[in-house]
């Protein structure tokens, strides 16, 4: 039987290769427009996350998640992902 392969993604926060499964996806859409990829399928360019708030602060600080994105993240889309990751931090 054939091993099936798992697909790894790297944390821009951490700097981490982990399990794509693990991971959240933040995706910029052809439109520009940034948000939260929940299903991880939307069209765009995406970058991964540790569903975590110290990797998200990492990211931020070091503006790896701008970079990653190529555009610049606002505030208000960094405070949505701190409350969502929050809620994930408390679930698990």
């Amino acid at each position: 039987m054939k091993v099936k392969k798992i697909p790894e993604r790297k944390c821009v926060g951490c700097q981490e290769m982990k399990p794509k499964k693990e991971l959240v996806r933040i995706v910029r859409t052809p439109e520009g427009e940034v948000l939260v990829d929940s299903t991880g399928k939307k069209n765009g360019r995406g970058a991964y996350i540790c569903p975590n708030l110290e990797c998200l602060k990492k990211a931020v600080k070091g503006k790896r998640l701008d970079r990653a994105l190529s555009v610049t993240i606002p505030p208000e889309l960094i405070s949505q992902l701190e409350q969502e990751l929050a809620a994930c931090e408390t679930d698990g």
